[in-house]
């Protein structure tokens, strides 16, 4: 059972956020349940990844919800397919405001997820949003260590001046009303993919297998002055200290951003579960690769969301 509702984010942006709740299948209004908020991936919309595992964490008796965030999807704000990812940290607790306001929400047990990019921002929204009290990550990705230091970490944070340059010059451009310039957050085309992982990101966003009309698959330029100095786990050392499920295929290129975060939280309780035979984007939809993850994730947050 789902339903789609709206919300005004408190942000101080005038935005109205879309999202879509899912509720257990013996679901009594007059009960309270514990709640998950699922992060969908950078240039996702909840319809994809981020509502299926929220569909399912829902069968394992919790409230989920997936949600579109700011510029993106269904909820509102100009420019179109903006990705501050301060401001998506923001949006995660603007929907965990939403939530509180539930009468069958317990606002004492709320956890937050995501996938890609949604993980990062997860991550980064529990180091500093105290009402989150359990964290899971599938295919982490810290955004700004991604765009920084290459998919397979191999480039050096200096040598990614030049993003800053680019984003600088479209911010320029922008003002001059010349048009907003694009950057691509996963293949646009599939000749454009530098290896088969990435292919199949340009596979999921723009064939049948997931392509949505409200999923471009591209940020702004101008977005790269913020994405390319950002650190999704900044000071996850201090107040990383909820408990962390971390879910990464044994293939994937992007593991490497799981452990680092693992690695780096303060938390004394992180797991990193290791989906053998996945990569990156399989454990976005395919069947038993996401049955697995859900398999971990959803005892993880009945377990510590008790309390």
């Amino acid at each position: 059972m789902s339903t789609n509702v709206t919300f005004k984010n408190l942000n101080g942006q005038g935005i109205t956020m879309a999202a879509t709740l899912y509720f257990p299948a013996d679901f009594d209004a007059a009960r309270t349940y514990p709640a998950v908020v699922v992060s969908h991936p950078g240039g996702g919309v909840k319809e994809q990844a981020a509502g299926l595992y929220a569909s399912k964490l829902a069968e394992h008796g919790l409230v989920a919800i997936a949600f579109d965030r700011s510029y993106q999807g269904a909820s509102t704000g100009e420019p179109r397919q903006l990705e501050n990812p301060h401001v998506a940290v923001e949006d995660v607790s603007a929907v965990i405001d939403y939530l509180t306001t539930l009468p069958y929400v317990d606002a004492n047990k709320i956890g937050a997820m995501g996938i890609c990019a949604g993980a990062g921002y997860s991550a980064n929204a529990a180091i500093n949003d105290r009402r989150i009290k359990a964290l899971g990550m599938v295919s982490a990705v810290n955004i700004g260590q991604m765009f920084r230091n290459g998919w397979e970490n191999n480039v050096k944070d200096a040598d990614a001046v030049g993003y800053l340059d680019f984003g600088s010059s479209a911010r320029t451009a922008d003002a001059r009303e010349q048009g907003f310039a694009t950057i691509p957050l996963a293949p646009l085309k599939k000749e454009d993919a530098p290896n088969v992982e990435l292919a199949e990101a340009w596979e999921y966003y723009h064939t049948p297998r997931a392509e949505h009309p409200r999923a471009p698959g591209f940020a702004l330029a101008r977005n790269l002055n913020q994405i390319i100095t950002y650190d999704a786990y900044h000071l996850a050392e201090a107040f990383l200290t909820q408990p962390i499920l971390a879910v990464a295929g044994s293939v994937a290129g992007s593991k490497w951003m799981s452990e680092d975060l693992l690695a780096r939280a303060a938390s004394t309780d992180k797991t990193l579960h290791i989906v053998e035979g996945a990569n990156h984007m399989s454990l976005y939809d395919v069947p038993q690769y996401v049955n697995e993850a859900v398999s971990k994730l959803a005892p993880f947050f009945r377990a510590k969301l008790a309390g």
